[in-house]
């Protein structure tokens, strides 16, 4: 199957969220997340990107409005986003990010590394 590898964003900061003070941090989401990806769809492209919110990309100007929105609105920490579409915030779980994965055509693998029928 050919399909155009999904951009998978994780907004956060150096700084951990107020209300988040007993989770991990955002970079420590970020790595978890593209670890775990990497298991569940492997040999299954994927871009993963981590944006700090206190200095997004200056040639990006989605990204740069998004991460005001989240400091503007006081949003909860990491903000995990898939191709456009917010997809978790706070504490993200990985369900939910690989259902929005396998809306776009990834197929989880099986416990032995074979990709799923």
């Amino acid at each position: 199957m050919t399909f155009k590898p999904v951009e998978i964003c994780v907004y956060g900061a150096d700084v951990i969220c107020p209300a988040c003070v007993q989770l991990p941090s955002s970079k420590e989401t970020y790595e978890w997340l593209e670890a775990a990806l990497r298991r569940k769809y492997p040999d299954q492209p994927f871009v993963m990107t981590y944006v700090d919110i206190f200095a997004p990309p200056a040639d990006d100007e989605e990204k740069r409005e998004l991460a005001q929105t989240i400091v503007e609105e006081d949003w909860v920490y990491p903000v995990v986003v898939i191709e456009g579409n917010v997809v978790a915030e706070g504490n993200p779980r990985l369900k939910a990010i690989c259902a929005e994965m396998e809306k776009f055509g990834y197929q989880p693998s099986t416990p032995e590394g074979k990709k799923a029928e």
